[in-house]
């Protein structure tokens, strides 16, 4: 799998490089998924699902790229839809831009809408935000739980074997201080990054190289 897991989208020239040299191709020649699933667990959910969509969040570009054409996949709507009315179109395409939000709420509709399990197998870039990055590792740590699945608990979809702590030192987000990153990464059962909204992580075959112009922590184990 090729993946590019934002803290908050193509913040910079250097993450949008990354996602080039994923995609083998310019932008403007690739087509497009956008998955806003995640978002509608929060309040406000279905506004920011329309600026995602639309390519109205400048706080976190995505959409707005100049893609060659861009869909809309909603994870809630494929368990009652015919696999081959879907499933062709995401094998088909060049990128799948998963949006932020609830990580939990994300994974659950992942794997009940059955793309969980064709991800492995795609050749789409994968490229996450936030939430859309949080839903590919092992878990997420009860820190960022508040949708809860059934039977509870943080385990998400350990594609990646990392976790990951975005959203570092971000405006407004008080809690989200180093210190409370460490504190945090103490508590995962697998190394974590700690990252802000200037970084990304470039996954390839499982082999991560950050792409940063702010600033990041690795937690060993």
């Amino acid at each position: 799998m090729k993946l590019l897991l934002t803290d908050s989208g193509i913040k910079n020239p250097s993450i949008h490089d990354a996602l080039v040299d994923l995609l083998a191709k310019p932008i403007a020649e690739c087509n497009a998924l956008c998955i806003p699933t995640a978002m509608y667990a929060q309040p406000g959910g279905a506004d920011q699902a329309w600026k995602l969509i639309s390519g109205q969040q400048p706080l976190c570009p995505m959409t707005e790229l100049g893609w060659k054409s861009l869909g809309v996949l909603e994870l809630t709507a494929l368990p009652s839809i015919d696999e081959e009315v879907w499933v062709p179109l995401v094998q088909e395409t060049d990128a799948l831009l998963v949006g932020g939000g609830d990580p939990m709420y994300l994974c659950y509709w992942m794997q009940q809408s059955g793309l969980a399990d064709l991800l492995p197998s795609l050749p789409a870039v994968y490229v996450g935000l936030s939430a859309g990055s949080m839903v590919m590792t092992p878990s997420i740590g009860e820190r960022f739980v508040r949708w809860s699945p059934p039977g509870g608990g943080d385990k998400t979809l350990g594609i990646v074997d990392f976790s990951m702590f975005p959203h570092l030192d971000y405006p407004g987000f008080l809690n989200n201080t180093m210190a409370s990153a460490e504190k945090w990464a103490a508590t995962m059962p697998v190394r974590a990054y700690a990252t802000d909204d200037q970084t990304a992580l470039k996954v390839i075959d499982g082999n991560v190289d950050v792409v940063s112009e702010g600033h990041w922590k690795l937690f060993a184990r």
